[in-house]
């Protein structure tokens, strides 16, 4: 279970990470293209977003890798899959149905995650 938990742990990182740092990094213009979500929010929004999910990237990996404050890798499960209610919410408001898809699987990835590493936690 450890090792299936590590690699989900590392998928989900990676996926959060990149989008995280686009979202920190790209100009609105620019992520418009591939994210329509960004014109209807200020530029200070986008980038919170994606320093959440930067963060949460680091967060899934980091606590649980050094065995320092390893509470912390559920929590920040815990916190992404937040985040991809809010964005399922976003897009069902929106009618953008195709862009759920994505956000329940990773939703129920964090959840995974979470459910597994704080089971570990307990036991």
């Amino acid at each position: 279970m450890n090792i299936v938990l590590w690699i989900v742990q590392i998928l989900l990182a990676a996926m959060f990470f990149s989008t995280g740092l686009i979202k920190c990094t790209q100009p609105v213009a620019r992520l418009a293209e591939k994210m329509s979500w960004v014109t209807h929010y200020k530029l200070g929004t986008v980038r919170f977003v994606g320093i959440a999910e930067t963060l949460g990237a680091i967060g899934l990996i980091l606590p649980q890798a050094t065995g320092i404050a390893p509470i912390l890798t559920p929590i920040a499960a815990v916190a992404l899959a937040v985040v991809m209610v809010l964005a399922s919410r976003y897009h069902l408001i929106h009618k953008e149905f195709s862009g759920i898809g994505i956000n329940a699987v990773l939703f129920v990835l964090a959840v995974f995650v979470a459910w597994g590493r704080f089971a570990s936690l307990a036991g």
